[in-house]
């Protein structure tokens, strides 16, 4: 492991506790500049690849999944840990799917519905970039959508 504060590959772990994400949180020091940082480890699970509108196909990449939710509940009421919880949900069910190859359509359908439960607002943020709303009467149609289901 590289410390991030001098780049030395001489660093120890003082501490290891699992999270309720399935992770392992290890707090370590730098032996040189002995400055202390965390690291999460996952458990590398068999994600599928995911199959684009066009048939390109990349690796599931959760990242990307978290910078959507980001930007769609950009300066909304929605904590970083609630985020967190929706993307990692989102790719336990896309794992669970136990596919080799999953449509991009099934993910975007994902997070919009938890979208839907976290915030009503940032789910019309995606939707309007998701389901390409082009016009005011599009979006209108979707928050009455929205609104028609309370």
């Amino acid at each position: 492991m590289r410390c991030p504060h001098c780049t030395s590959t001489d660093t120890h772990v003082t501490d290891t506790t699992r999270e309720a994400s399935g992770g392992i949180r290890r707090r370590r020091e730098c032996k040189q500049c002995k400055k202390r940082f965390s690291t999460v480890e996952r458990m590398a699970d068999h994600t599928p690849m995911i199959v684009k509108r066009g048939g390109r196909r990349e690796l599931f990449d959760r990242e990307k999944v978290m910078v959507g939710v980001k930007v769609a509940c950009a300066k909304r009421p929605v904590s970083a840990p609630a985020m967190e919880r929706l993307v990692e949900d989102i790719e336990a069910q896309i794992v669970a799917l136990n596919k080799s190859e999953v449509p991009a359509r099934t993910i975007g359908d994902k997070v919009l519905a938890g979208l839907r439960e976290l915030d009503e607002v940032a789910y019309i943020r995606y939707a309007i970039v998701y389901l390409n709303l082009k016009d005011l009467e599009s979006v209108k149609a979707e928050i009455e959508k929205l609104l028609g289901e309370r």
